[in-house]
């Protein structure tokens, strides 16, 4: 059974911030895991958003660390008003360029789109992802709870199954709001 769900053509690595130095090089914000695999890329996508059309395919001529932060030295960017032109701009990788992941592991882009199911209930479905830094938190859209904050960590993850597209989890007590439904039926008592 093929996948409804869509699957992104590019992953964002990094964000442009501003010029660095006079010769082109790109002061860029690593948004990876893996900031060390940037060194083994040949060719990086330059854009607004990893869904735009017409993304800007650059080859990655020079990589360097200053801190935190990626300097980045991109084909076709040999000066600062060049790399001015570039500032706010997403660097990305296409999902073949992806690290592979080990059996455990999976992006976020996965999730996306997968049931959300607690005990025999199923909430709604994943729409975003958020990374607070303590924990992801899923942003469920539920057709009985609207819109629901859930967070994830081993305690409420039970099980991620892609070939069912489906989390099941352990939601902490109190979490879901209480439905229509049973609101309208305590309204009656």
């Amino acid at each position: 059974m093929a996948s409804a769900r869509a699957q992104p053509r590019y992953l964002v690595i990094g964000e442009i911030l501003r010029p660095h130095g006079l010769r082109g090089e790109l002061r860029t914000r690593v948004l990876s895991d893996n900031p060390e695999r940037i060194s083994q890329l040949k060719t990086v996508y330059l854009g607004d958003s990893p869904e735009a059309a017409n993304l800007d395919r650059r080859a990655l001529v020079g990589l360097r660390f200053n801190k935190e932060y990626a300097l980045l030295q991109v084909a076709g960017c040999g000066d600062r008003n060049e790399a001015e032109l570039l500032r706010g701009k997403l660097v990305m990788i296409s999902v073949e360029q992806a690290a592979p992941l080990e059996a455990d592991q999976y992006y976020l882009f996965q999730l996306l789109g997968l049931k959300v199911i607690a005990g025999d209930v199923e909430i709604g479905t994943v729409k975003e992802v958020l990374q607070t830094g303590a924990n992801d938190v899923y942003i469920v859209e539920s057709e009985t709870f609207g819109e629901v904050l859930i967070p994830a960590h081993e305690e409420t993850i039970l099980n991620i199954d892609f070939d069912a597209e489906s989390i099941t989890m352990q939601l902490p007590d109190g979490l879901l709001p209480r439905s229509p439904a049973s609101q309208a039926g305590d309204n009656a008592t």
